[in-house]
């Protein structure tokens, strides 16, 4: 009974350690999402980052391919920009994924073609997959996107600072982006207010960039907290 008592002890202890943990960090590191001015200005720095990026360049590209790397997994994809079909991959499971029309996608499992139960499943996860990853790899060129709104925020002694909010589509409508510019208009980094992520105005760098063969620019790495994101094996055309 006392060696029961003894684990139970250790068990609550072992919770409440998580909590308060849990809850220093989110009082330490949450910010409120900051209001800003929607109209002329805002849309003016969202075109200056667009024109920094040479967003003409990067609507010019019809094909990337690179794999997404974070916490040990990999994931694999060669888009078809312009068609809007990319092929997503991820351990033995292989999804050409019509972006447009998702219902069209299909799924190999094992270099063989798959249509057992799971098959919406797979398909669904890729998208979920494609609309993470993506983000990470062109988001500053997004920032017109049908439902997106933007703000110009006042930051650092009076710097400005670019907020988008996605007010529809992808996989998690509403989340917001404070983008963080350098002195060309170039993305360094933002803070997001996402779902799922409970606290607010986490940072994540934008500032390792390559550029195309073209003009545009994409980066090649992230950091978010101790967490790397990595871009490898780009190949654009």
């Amino acid at each position: 009974m006392n060696y029961f008592l003894n684990l139970l002890r250790i068990f609550f202890l072992g919770l409440l350690l998580i909590f308060l943990l849990f809850a220093g960090s989110y009082f330490y590191l949450n910010k409120t999402l900051p209001t800003g001015e929607k109209g002329a200005a805002a849309d003016q720095l969202a075109n200056q980052m667009l024109e920094a990026m040479d967003y003409e360049a990067y609507k010019e590209l019809n094909y990337i391919e690179w794999t997404f790397s974070s916490l040990g997994r990999k994931r694999h994809y060669k888009w078809q920009k312009n068609k809007g079909l990319c092929t997503v991959s991820w351990d033995s499971i292989s999804v050409k994924l019509n972006t447009t029309r998702i219902k069209k996608s299909t799924v190999s499992v094992n270099g063989l073609p798959y249509v057992d139960k799971r098959k919406d499943e797979f398909i669904r996860s890729a998208e979920a997959k494609f609309n993470n990853d993506t983000f990470w790899l062109v988001a500053p060129y997004k920032v017109f996107d049908v439902g997106v709104e933007r703000r110009l925020v006042r930051v650092n002694d009076n710097e400005n600072a670019l907020l988008v909010t996605y007010t529809s589509g992808g996989s998690t409508p509403g989340d917001s982006y404070l983008w963080y510019l350098d002195e060309n208009q170039r993305p360094v980094g933002f803070e997001m207010w996402v779902s799922i992520v409970p606290i607010g105005g986490l940072h994540a760098t934008w500032n390792q960039w390559e550029k195309t063969k073209n003009g545009a620019y994409l980066p090649l790495s992230h950091k978010l907290l101790s967490l790397d994101l990595s871009i490898e094996n780009l190949r654009t055309n």
